[in-house]
C-alpha cells in the first residue's frame, strides 16, 4: 500500500496539470518557451504517474482498468469486473 503522502502528491499534480493545460498548450503554439519554464515544474503532463486507484501501487499499473494488476486479479477471480473471467484451454 502507498503512502497516503505519495497519493496526495501525485493528485496534486494532477490538478496541476489541468489548471495548467491550456495555458501551456498557447505558450507551446507561440513558441514562447521563456514563458513556458516560468510555469510550474508540476504542471507538465510528463510529471505524472499512474498509481492504483485503489491502493495507490505505482508498478504494474493497467490503464484499461486504473488498477494494479493484483487489484485486478483479486477482483477479476471474484467476479466483481464485468466481462472479465480467468482463461481456461
Amino acid at each position: 500500500m502507498a503512502k497516503e503522502s505519495m497519493k496526495a502528491r501525485e493528485e496534486k499534480r494532477r490538478e496541476m496539470v489541468e489548471k495548467y493545460a491550456e495555458k501551456r498548450a498557447a505558450l507551446k503554439a507561440e513558441g514562447d518557451f521563456i514563458a513556458l519554464q516560468k510555469l510550474p515544474k508540476n504542471s507538465s503532463k510528463v510529471r505524472l504517474h499512474n498509481r492504483c486507484n485503489l491502493s495507490g501501487r505505482p508498478k504494474g499499473y493497467m490503464r484499461m482498468f486504473g488498477i494494479s494488476r493484483i487489484n485486478f486479479r483479486e477482483m477479476a477471480l471474484k467476479g466483481q469486473i464485468p466481462g472479465v473471467k480467468k482463461a481456461s484451454w
